[in-house]
């Protein structure tokens, strides 16, 4: 049996492609599908089936593309409700691939529609079978019960409908089931997944606190509470997965704009989207850009912070860097690309118009500078600010900015009556400059970025405090 898999360090996704007797079927697609026909077509193997373990929230999938493309069967939960032509399963239903047996678990909890795959290589009788758990169960998580609640279920229906699911139908396996999620630390459809790619369910069910013996009204409450705010974006790629995603090559190529076509499309209400690095978008930009760096976990802070409808310009450092910051923008649901800034921000100044730069500070000179002359904002999550922050730090988790990047959102500026200089810092920096922007397309007093954030405060060996602000969960 061929078993491969694939892991998308942004989105903190994992696929497989499994394959025996000239025939293969690919599990949880990610949108852009070469890899999977590249990796089909080099062990000899035809894809028949796509199979998705439910309609996945943080990211669009390319089953759609993939079946158009190869001319296989897309596999679904007969409770999905999909828009375009699949194959229906529901619990006990099997596919196979050869001598290899995929079996059909319904279940619930984390989705309506959620179903694993219990993959067997009947031809290798020894060899343990394959538990591909999507997000139902993670290594040392289970998925969030609450991404569903617009669709007629709270929170607590589907934590019980996920308790069920989880022991009768997963912790009934042997102990040497392998498990195979669908996704990995860093994932907002959990909330303390592991970073271990693999498990087992002997391992699962001594290690994952989730899986521990307790009553159903006790697992409930475990995952149910202190659940941060779902991304913004979800709701609309779980309604794209359900429809079906066009095809990456059909969507257009974005066009070179020059500066006065970029003002133009500005003034239509287009955004700027400057995917530089920290150093080079704070050293010089265009004026009320979004900036979040193609460095870092782009793709989710662009589906988190970003109008999912907005037109977007990007400015690069590279003509090169537009055809990645593209794709992984439509990954998950950002489509509107309508052109690039043609020779980036050099351009753009050598065109007369104005670019704005934005101070930076290191943190021994935070420290000396601090004390009532500096408004520090620490833009971390509140359980990473919960654990160790600066002192005299107000936290304001990044996620909360969102509103500032849609137009009009100056008086939504929750930072608006503070007359200090901000201070903004996160972690390691990625963040920090990500809100700094935010911030400055309305607030009017001066921001500085933070270098290094906290990590480099605390290395430094400056004093840190605790608090007992409330932890919230589930991000990325």
């Amino acid at each position: 049996m061929v078993f491969e898999s694939f892991y998308l360090s942004c989105l903190a996704h994992a696929s497989y492609l499994i394959g025996d007797g000239g025939e293969a079927a690919v599990v949880d697609p990610q949108r852009d599908v070469e890899q999977y026909l590249a990796a089909a077509s080099a062990h000899g193997l035809a894809i028949k089936w796509v199979l998705e373990t439910h309609l996945h929230a943080d990211f669009v999938s390319g089953h759609v593309e993939l079946a158009a493309r190869t001319g296989a069967t897309i596999v679904l939960s007969h409770r999905a409700g999909a828009a375009f032509r699949h194959r229906a399963v529901r619990d006990g239903d099997t596919l196979r691939l050869g001598a290899v047996r995929i079996e059909v678990l319904e279940t619930p909890g984390h989705t309506p529609e959620g179903v694993c795959y219990l993959v067997t290589d009947e031809a290798h009788a020894g060899t343990a079978p394959r538990l591909l758990t999507g997000d139902t169960l993670f290594i040392g998580d289970v998925g969030r019960p609450d991404l569903v609640t617009s669709k007629g279920f709270t929170g607590d229906e589907m934590a019980g409908l996920l308790y069920d699911s989880l022991r009768t139908r997963i912790l009934t396996l042997p102990d040497a089931v392998e498990v195979y999620p669908a996704h990995g630390a860093g994932s907002a459809c959990g909330r303390n997944i592991s970073r271990e790619r693999s498990s087992t369910i002997g391992e699962q069910r001594r290690f994952n606190l989730a899986l521990r013996e307790m009553s159903k009204d006790a697992f409930i409450r475990l995952v149910t509470t202190d659940l941060a705010p779902p991304p913004a974006y979800f709701g609309h790629d779980a309604e794209t997965n359900r429809r079906g995603a066009a095809a990456l090559a059909d969507l257009p190529v974005p066009p070179a704009l020059a500066p006065d076509a970029v003002e133009r499309a500005l003034a239509a209400g287009a955004l700027v989207l400057d995917v530089r690095e920290a150093n080079a978008f704070l050293g010089g930009h265009v004026p009320d850009s979004v900036h979040i760096g193609l460095g870092g976990q782009f793709a989710p802070w662009a589906g988190a912070l970003l109008p999912v409808d907005a037109p977007l310009v990007l400015v690069t450092e590279s003509a090169e860097e537009v055809g990645e910051a593209r794709m992984r923008l439509a990954r998950v649901g950002l489509e509107r690309v309508i052109g690039y800034l043609d020779g980036g921000v050099a351009a753009w100044e050598a065109a007369g118009r104005p670019v704005r730069a934005m101070t930076q500070m290191t943190v021994d000179e935070l420290a000396a500078a601090r004390s009532g002359t500096l408004h520090v904002v620490d833009v971390r999550r509140p359980t990473e600010f919960a654990t160790t922050r600066i002192p005299e730090a107000t936290s304001l988790p990044l996620d909360d900015l969102r509103a500032l990047a849609a137009p009009g959102g100056a008086a939504l500026d929750p930072l608006s009556g503070v007359a200090a200089p901000l201070a903004v810092t996160c972690q390691g920096g990625y963040r920090s400059a990500i809100a700094a922007s935010l911030l400055a397309r309305h607030h009017r007093g001066p921001i500085v970025n933070v270098i290094g954030g906290t990590a480099a405060w605390i290395a430094s060996g400056l004093p840190t405090l605790h608090t007992d602000v409330p932890a919230a969960a589930g991000g990325a």
